[in-house]
């Protein structure tokens, strides 16, 4: 088990492995309606963050992607910002 340098450090990580879990669960695991309800009650709990709870927030999510080795998760920590809204879309 890792050894975390902060709580949120270790509560980022949970987040991640929780919706990490659900993006890859098929239907027969979790009912789609209710993957859909916890990614946008997470989407809607990070919109309220203040400037340097999201600043925070990313730069754990880079630091997490810069340490992983499976490259479809690394994917998922990189998107993870833009597709859980922490910052604007690319126009």
């Amino acid at each position: 088990m890792p050894v975390h340098s902060s709580l949120t450090h270790a509560l980022a990580e949970a987040l991640v492995d929780v919706l990490w879990f659900i993006e890859g669960s098929e239907d027969e695991q979790m009912d789609p309606d209710d993957a859909v309800k916890v990614l946008e009650g997470v989407a809607h709990l990070v919109s309220q963050l203040s400037n340097d709870q999201r600043s925070e927030l990313i730069g754990l999510l880079g630091t997490m992607a810069e340490a992983e080795s499976d490259p479809a998760r690394r994917e998922f920590l990189e998107g993870f910002p833009e597709g859980f809204g922490l910052v604007d879309a690319a126009v």
